[in-house]
């Protein structure tokens, strides 16, 4: 196969900034994390989730970077189409990150822990 059939078999996906829980239990919302990004590309979508990446070279229990960590967050939802915020807990970032969105006008989408979409949380 050429490249050039390989190109002709990718779609459009948009990138969505997923946002879910990380602090409090840790290992348990990485995993979530990593099953709403499995999620999203499975639906289409690039998903970008700095909650995965930023602690790997982060300390979130330093508020010095953790400030840091929230400014890129919202820099790179402003690169993102949409937000899609999953689970049934709203944490500070999450809020924040909601907040962004909504003064710029990016569409957000809701989804509860099981993927399926809700109204606004």
């Amino acid at each position: 196969m050429t490249n050039d059939i390989k190109n002709q078999d990718r779609k459009y996906r948009p990138l969505v900034y997923v946002a879910s829980a990380y602090s409090g239990e840790v290992t348990t919302n990485t995993e979530k994390a990593k099953q709403y990004c499995r999620f999203a590309m499975e639906q289409g979508q690039i998903p970008l989730a700095p909650h995965l990446m930023f602690p790997q070279f982060m300390n979130d229990d330093d508020p010095a970077e953790r400030e840091l960590a929230i400014f890129m967050d919202v820099i790179l939802l402003g690169k993102c189409d949409e937000l899609w915020v999953f689970g049934d807990t709203i944490s500070a970032g999450m809020s924040i990150e909601i907040e962004v969105a909504k003064k710029r006008k990016q569409t957000i989408r809701y989804f509860n822990s099981k993927c399926e979409e809700v109204e606004q949380a």
